[in-house]
């Protein structure tokens, strides 16, 4: 969008700006209107059915007055100091307030993306002995926005405000009885919107999407209507203050066609349209409650095109790692999900080459990629980051460590003896010494100590750690350990239980490390220090309660505020 199209609200343009890029830091600070989560139904039914998807905003103050309880001094400051900024750039030149011209009318927001539009650029002009070439048809994706009028009398008085302001023209069209507004910019492009029912504010930068968005609701069918999508908007993502909500009733439609838009006509490939098919349709939302801000989606999968089986862990591999640990990515089979990359990698020649040679490459050291390296991940499985000081990684600050539960010990074993060959015929040093009780194997570095060490927990449990203070906290199995940790079970405690594992990253934690390392050269700076600062820490995890279902819950854990 033109740079120029953004510094001047225009009737349409002025509440695209207000809403998607203000209204959250407005409400943030001051409250906001209402204009809840339930609106979306209402507001659908003017959408015209042909939308790829939609996205509805609450507008509801009591809902966005939420975050009001959480972030630390600096962070609120620097949210003041953003709203400052936003209201005299978005607003310069003009004597528009969004609190007294746009917030006492606006009620809940919906953005509609609708299908790709064709148009045909301007015909060249070549040498008169020349054929003209084909033209070229480009398309571009039509936005349409439903703002719901919750004070049609203030939302008039804003209208003529605006026309009245310096360097917009705006002109009326009559279509189908309903009165079209045609606003323009100096030097920028045309706006068009209407309202309907007295209760709606269509707008677009497209006429045609307005003119399409009349004729629903003068009774054409309309998203609200259309199969699938009827079903999403009435489905509840069960979160608490909602304040998006996204709808895709056609998944793998959705992304051809934008796909299509943004690729100059060009298709996408057979086998990527059949990885998209897996995926029917999708819900989503975003909501506040006492943890901070949490993200739900649910996707309807089509069971007989899904080929990846999926499993609940157990999650008892988080007691394998040390309670410091500060990052980490668990789950269940990766051998599994090996089988399934492997056997989906047959339709895309480049990935079958590349790892054709990496085959080749391990074959080479009597190492079968598919049996040796993951045929015998079949359990659960985490990896993670911990504090190491000493050692190799002193000056890094952190290491690594990859534990694994398996069925088949034995190839797990000669795998790992293969790797101590091909180390020590390099010239590493390999010694074994006893941690714990453990038996654990080092490559070692003179000076520096163990850069690499594995053992063997208990009978199907086996760690990799990188760094040796890593190696020594995993095989002596000192508490607390990380499911004990009052970080993680306040980051990760409110997520569904059971699930296919956890992706989590402890903040503070990781802060400190980054301003550690940023100390060494460039530091933060202190806005992005504030931000990082108010949050507690990351969480996401997936459930799949059947064949046909997916969800994903992400949450992002904040600091209460400190008054």
């Amino acid at each position: 969008m033109p740079e120029s199209k953004l510094k001047f609200l225009v009737p349409a343009i002025g509440a695209v700006v207000a809403v998607t890029g203000g209204v959250a830091v407005y409400t943030y600070l001051f409250k906001g209107p209402s204009g809840d989560i339930s609106g979306a139904i209402g507001s659908a039914k003017l959408v015209p059915e042909s939308a790829l998807m939609t996205t509805y905003i609450s507008t509801d103050d009591q809902v966005w007055a939420k975050l009001q309880q959480f972030g630390t001094p600096e962070a609120q400051k620097l949210l003041v100091k953003s709203l400052e900024d936003f209201n005299k750039n978005t607003f310069k030149g003009s004597d528009i307030s969004y609190e007294k011209d746009i917030k006492p009318w606006i009620s809940g927001v919906m953005i509609a993306v609708l299908p790709p539009s064709k148009t045909q650029p301007a015909q060249l002009k070549l040498p008169t002995n020349r054929a003209n070439p084909p033209l070229k048809v480009q398309q571009s994706t039509n936005m349409l926005m439903v703002v719901g009028i919750k004070d049609k009398l203030t939302a008039l008085n804003f209208a003529s405000k605006l026309k009245n302001q310096k360097g917009v023209k705006s002109q009326e069209i009559e279509y189908k009885g309903e009165k079209i507004t045609e606003t323009t910019e100096e030097k920028g492009r045309p706006t068009y919107s209407v309202v309907v029912n007295n209760s709606h504010l269509i707008l677009s930068p497209d006429k045609q999407a307005v003119e399409k968005a009349i004729d629903t609701y003068k009774g054409q069918p309309s998203f609200a209507s259309k199969e699938g999508a009827n079903r999403l908007l009435s489905q509840n993502v069960n979160l608490q203050n909602t304040l998006v909500q996204v709808y895709v009733p056609d998944y793998s439609g959705m992304v051809e066609q934008l796909a299509t838009s943004n690729t100059q006509g060009k298709a996408l490939p057979p086998q990527t349209l059949s990885q998209l098919k897996q995926v029917k349709s999708m819900v989503a939302g975003v909501g506040i409650d006492d943890q901070g801000v949490r993200v739900k989606a649910i996707a309807n999968l089509d069971p007989q095109l899904s080929k990846f089986q999926y499993q609940n862990t157990p999650a008892k591999i988080l007691s394998q790692f040390p309670g410091d640990t500060f990052a980490l990515i668990s789950g269940n089979g990766i051998s599994r999900g090996w089988q399934t990359f492997t056997e989906q990698s047959k339709d895309y020649p480049e990935v079958q080459q590349t790892l054709q040679q990496i085959r080749t490459q391990l074959k080479s050291a009597e190492i079968d990629l598919d049996k040796e390296v993951f045929g015998w991940m079949d359990g659960e499985f985490g990896i993670g980051a911990v504090p190491s000081n000493q050692g190799v990684l002193a000056s890094v600050g952190f290491g690594g460590a990859l534990v694994f539960d398996t069925s088949d010990r034995k190839t797990a074993e000669a795998t790992f003896t293969k790797l101590d060959n091909i180390a020590k015929a390099q010239g590493v040093n390999i010694a074994t010494r006893n941690i714990g009780g453990k038996d654990v194997t080092e490559w070692q570095i003179p000076k520096q100590g163990a850069l690499l060490s594995h053992a063997w927990l208990d009978q199907d449990t086996v760690f990799l750690a990188v760094g040796e203070p890593v190696a020594e906290a995993l095989a002596a199995a000192k508490s607390p350990s990380l499911d004990q940790s009052d970080t993680f079970k306040n980051v990760t405690g409110s997520l569904q239980q059971p699930n296919g594992g956890y992706f989590y990253v402890d903040m503070d934690k990781t802060v400190t490390l980054v301003n550690r390392l940023a100390g060494q050269g460039r530091p933060i700076p202190p806005d992005v220090n504030a931000l990082l600062s108010s949050i507690r820490g990351f969480a996401a995890t997936a459930t799949s309660p059947d064949k046909s279902t997916s969800q994903l819950e992400v949450l992002l854990a904040l600091k209460p505020s400190q008054k």
